[in-house]
Parts: C-alpha cells; sequence; structure tokens
C-alpha cells in the first residue's frame, strides 16, 4: 500500500519540475530590465543576456538525450537538477559578469534538459494517460511563468536584489531532487490497446518532426522576443509601469488554453492552424497601438493563442515518434533553443535599429512559415494513416 502511494507522486514532481522551469523562464524574462540596468546593457547586449540562456536550451538535446536514453531518465533528472541548484547558487552570489553568464548557461542547458526528459519520463510512465498528461503539463510550464513577474514584482518593491529569484530557483530544485528519489520513475500504467496514449508502435516520420520542430522553432522565437522585452516594452516605449502585469497576462491565459487543448487533443491539428494564424494577426494590432492599456489588453488572446501552440505539437508529434519518444520531444526541444537564441538575440538588435513594436512586428511575419509547416504536416499525417 505505501509502496503504490509512492508511486501516485510521480507525475506531481514531473509537473513540478516543469512548473519551477516556467518560474525561471518568467522571472528571468521579467528581471531583464533590473539585470540590464545593474550591468549596464544595451538593448542588443540584453538580447545577447537572454539569448545566453537560450543557447543552452538549444544544446541540451543534442548533448544529453542519449546520455539520458543510456542512464534512464529517472536517474538524469536526479543529476540535472543538482547541476542546476549549484548552478542557482553561483548567481544568486555572484558578482562577476562572466561567472553569472556562464551560471546562465548551465541553467539553460539543465531547464531544457529537464522540460523534454520530463515530457519523456511522463509519457513512458504513464503509457495509458500520457497523451492527455502531457497536454496539461505545459500548462504548468505556463502557470510558472504566471506567477513569477509578479512574485519578482514584490520582492523588487521591497528592496530586495533580482537575484532572489534564482534563490527560490535553488530551493524549488532541491525540493523536485527529493521528491525525484522519494518517488522513482517506473511505468505507473499497463499498456492498453483501448487507452488513450499516444501510439508508441507506429514509425518514426522524421519529416514530420523536423517540420514541428519549425513550427516551435518560430514560435518559441517569438515567445522569447515578446517576453524578454514586453517589460522594456511598457517602461521605455509606452512610459507605462504596468509591463510586469502584461507579462503575468500573456501567461496567465495560455493555462486555460492548454487545459482546452487538452481536453480537446482530438481537435488538436484544426486549434494548431487557428493559432497560427491567430498570432500575428494579433500582434500587428499591438505594434500600432501607443496605449499601454490596449497593448494589456491585446496581450490576452495574443497568450491565449500563443499558449495552444505547444501542446497541440506535442499532440501531433507523440504518435509520429514510434517507440522513440525523447528523441522526438528532443528535437522539438532542440528546435525550440534555436528559436530562442536567434529570435531574441534579433529582437534586441532590432529594437536598437528600428524600435521595440517595430521589431515585435518584425518577428510574427516568421508565421507564414509555420503556417505553410503545419500544412505540410497534416499531408504527411494522411499519408501515413493511409499507408
Amino acid at each position: 500500500m505505501r509502496v503504490a502511494k509512492k508511486r501516485d507522486f510521480l507525475w506531481i514532481v514531473l509537473f513540478l519540475i516543469v512548473f519551477i522551469n516556467g518560474f525561471e523562464a518568467g522571472g528571468y524574462q521579467a528581471s531583464l530590465w533590473s539585470i540590464g540596468k545593474d550591468f549596464d546593457l544595451s538593448m542588443t547586449s540584453m538580447g545577447l543576456y537572454a539569448a545566453m540562456e537560450l543557447f543552452a536550451t538549444m544544446l541540451a538535446p543534442i548533448l544529453l538525450g542519449g546520455w539520458a536514453d543510456r542512464v534512464s531518465k529517472g536517474k538524469s533528472i536526479g543529476i540535472l537538477l543538482g547541476i542546476q541548484t549549484v548552478a542557482a547558487v553561483l548567481v544568486l552570489f555572484t558578482g562577476s559578469e562572466t561567472l553569472f553568464l556562464g551560471s546562465v548557461f548551465f541553467l539553460g542547458l539543465t531547464t531544457s534538459a529537464l522540460q523534454f526528459i520530463a515530457i519523456a519520463a511522463l509519457a513512458d510512465a504513464y503509457p495509458v494517460s500520457g497523451g492527455r498528461k502531457v497536454a496539461y503539463m505545459t500548462s504548468m510550464y505556463a502557470l510558472g511563468a504566471l506567477i513569477a513577474p509578479q512574485v519578482v514584482d514584490f520582492y523588487l518593491r521591497q528592496g530586495l536584489s533580482w537575484r532572489t529569484l534564482f534563490g527560490i530557483l535553488a530551493g524549488g530544485s532541491v525540493i523536485c531532487l527529493i521528491g525525484m528519489l522519494s518517488c522513482g520513475s517506473e511505468p505507473r500504467e499497463e499498456k492498453s490497446l483501448q487507452g488513450e496514449g499516444q501510439g508508441g508502435g507506429g514509425a518514426f516520420v522524421l519529416s514530420a518532426i523536423l517540420l514541428l520542430g519549425v513550427i516551435m522553432c518560430i514560435y518559441v522565437g517569438f515567445e522569447n522576443g515578446f517576453t524578454f522585452f514586453v517589460d522594456t516594452l511598457f517602461t521605455d516605449v509606452l512610459k507605462a509601469s504596468t509591463g510586469k502585469l502584461a507579462l503575468s497576462v500573456f501567461w496567465a491565459v495560455m493555462i486555460p488554453s492548454r487545459l482546452l487543448v487538452g481536453h480537446f487533443s482530438v481537435h488538436a491539428r484544426k486549434i494548431l492552424i487557428i493559432a497560427i494564424v491567430a498570432i500575428p494577426c494579433t500582434m500587428l494590432l499591438l505594434s500600432a497601438s501607443a496605449n499601454p492599456t490596449v497593448v494589456l489588453l491585446l496581450c490576452i488572446p495574443l497568450g491565449f493563442a500563443s499558449g495552444a501552440i505547444y501542446p497541440s505539437v506535442l499532440t501531433i508529434l507523440l504518435p509520429l515518434a514510434g517507440k522513440r519518444t525523447a528523441t522526438a520531444t528532443g528535437i522539438i526541444t532542440s528546435a525550440t533553443g534555436i528559436g530562442g537564441v536567434v529570435f531574441t538575440a534579433l529582437t534586441g538588435f532590432l529594437a536598437d535599429q528600428l524600435g521595440m513594436q517595430t521589431a515585435m512586428l518584425i518577428l510574427v511575419s516568421f508565421f507564414v512559415i509555420s503556417l505553410l509547416a503545419a500544412v505540410a504536416v497534416l499531408r504527411i499525417e494522411k499519408g501515413e494513416r493511409g499507408a
């Protein structure tokens, strides 16, 4: 009886790991302006500081994907949580820019790896209900990113340093590590042909997975370009103090969006197309407005549409991954890192040259490519079902 109870906590721990990752992302985004002020950075330099973490995000699946499969997902998650704790503590206490960037690099590496390994571990441990759980899991990332800016805003108002974020991250990582050591990562469900799992017996369709990676590359690139600089947009361009609120609103509406995609996963393909079209349309209106209230309100449909993409992509991805779920999720995660690095750095550069709103508008023009990739995936998927 006691063993069964312990096993029931695995999905909670995996959800918490993704929540902590979202908290780190949202907190770093909300802290970038303060970090830039502390280190006397230009917009371009701020983009490069943000891109350092995202560069590590890109490398993580390439460096650690095969290693996680060899070591086992449970052990690799424990090791990565230990490294994440050390890196967060170093940022908390260092005054060196070089050591700060090095520690942020390792934070990006570990959070990225923990993200895709936790998804694969959840799918493996729950082969019957894993498909729906994975979609719900993505909402935990959004929840963490939602809460973080308000927590950052609160302690900054109390006179605490932006470094407080990394103390919170270290504490959360320790809690997750204890949870993983207590639970183990053994399968919790028996595979069932009648279950709602994600397949596991089909072919590994590389072409479709790479196209889904293109969609995630562009989406995450835009998302990071927007979220890392939205506080700067409000502070420097719109002359308003509601930037952190806008960031929280953006992440808040992702939660119901991702829960709905999980509930209506059968319609994931239609939802993906709608979201890809809605994001640039909304951004066109946002970039044309100089009213901070209007921009704040437009963060609602922008965040709702953005929230639908990740779970929709995962829902489409898992049946196309065959038994290689870790490899497939690793490809997707690597693509998100590429998008994050390129587009976040590009946002900072374009903002210096053309202004923040124009820079963000240029970012969403790439969604035309996403739309073409989505249509191609649906055609490949249809061909696989007909084969």
